[in-house]
């Protein structure tokens, strides 16, 4: 089965439920047609994986990660069958190119084959292939420049067995900066004209990693991840309190720790989330030609510990805010507003995938 990467600028008009397999949860986003907005909330849900399906990005545990994607479906009660999945971005190798313009379709698919086949380090046989005409180069008006994505097919079709396992079809498969940054973009058009002109980073603190994406007009500039994520607190937790990992999390999330909890453990955490977002900053800005960054969000599963976004304003010195994919959409009746101001930053990624549908 040939799934195109990042498969991204395809419309998807049915129903289409986006799937974010993390190391430590499955996420799942559904976003309808909206009647008052452009679109509406459908549901969505949060699962937590077995520890130790998901190694280094790899599906170690198929049925252990199609269980939970199975648990995030029924709780929702998402109906659609149709999939848009990720890939980690370390699975997948990005180039952009220049070609001639004007070629046919399948002139192009030569083309990109052969190209590909200079960057790609294993046989191009192994591979799930694809590509998009971005548009004219800059430096010459007969080319075009073109961007091209290959994953070693065993990542696709790991991704692709989970979902069929939960009864779902995949029809989109994308790489995760990329749903993330559609996210970003429908955010951004909600800054005072539309974000135009400024300088926006975001900062998604997930469990394990740490990712700073920034961009300008609808363009990424800069991407950087580091190991840094909620597990470190977690594994605190366990040395502290001598608990299992398991109860580790579940304590987090339900506060049921001791009183020197966040003196000890918390306060500490989110002081050196802040420093690794300042850090990452500087590094953006020694390493490219921009000065200034104009706002960032803060995103994923960490986000919405208290103090973390005013922590990272005051150690960036740049006006902070919590992400939310859902800013301007309406919400189905189902949906608890009060638990979805927890849970949307963690969406960055399964919000992106479901808005794969309104693709034109």
């Amino acid at each position: 089965m040939r799934l195109a990467l990042p498969a991204l600028f395809r419309r998807s008009s049915p129903p289409l439920v986006g799937v974010d397999i993390s190391p430590s949860s499955v996420k799942i986003v559904e976003i309808g047609l909206g009647s008052k907005t452009a679109m509406r909330l459908e549901r969505y849900a949060i699962e937590p994986i077995e520890r130790g399906a998901i190694v280094d990005g790899n599906i170690e545990n198929p049925e252990a990660v199609a269980d939970a994607l199975l648990r995030a479906l029924k709780k929702s009660g998402c109906r659609a069958r149709h999939a848009a999945i990720a890939l980690p971005s370390a699975a997948v190798i990005t180039k952009r190119i220049t070609l001639p313009a004007g070629l046919s379709d399948e002139d192009y698919e030569l083309q990109v084959e052969t190209e590909a086949s200079q960057y790609i380090p294993f046989p191009i046989e192994e591979v799930n292939l694809d590509f998009q005409v971005l548009g004219p180069s800059a430096g010459s008006g007969d080319d075009v420049d073109v961007l091209i994505a290959a994953s070693r097919k065993e990542k696709v079709e790991d991704r692709v067995a989970v979902a069929e396992m939960a009864g779902l079809t995949p029809i989109v498969m994308d790489v995760e900066p990329y749903a993330a940054r559609i996210t970003i973009d429908h955010v951004a058009g909600f800054l005072p004209n539309h974000g135009e002109g400024q300088v926006l980073a975001v900062f998604d603190i997930g469990q394990q990693v740490t990712t700073l994406t920034v961009s300008l007009d609808g363009t990424t500039i800069f991407e950087r991840e580091q190991a840094f994520g909620g597990n470190q607190l977690t594994q605190d937790v366990v040395r502290l309190y001598g608990l299992t990992p398991e109860e580790a999390e579940v304590k987090k999330k339900s506060g049921d720790l001791p009183d020197n909890f966040h003196r000890d453990l918390l306060g500490p955490f989110v002081e050196q989330a802040a420093l690794e977002c300042a850090r990452a900053l500087q590094f953006f800005f020694t390493s490219t030609p921009y000065t200034r960054v104009d706002r960032v969000f803060v995103a994923g599963g960490c986000a919405v510990i208290d103090g973390m976004v005013e922590a990272v304003f005051q150690r960036t010195n740049v006006p902070a805010e919590l992400l939310s994919p859902f800013q301007g959409m309406e919400c189905a009746p189902s949906i608890r507003e009060r638990q979805l101001r927890v849970d949307a930053s963690a969406l960055l990624i399964g919000a992106g995938l479901a808005m794969r549908r309104f693709d034109a």
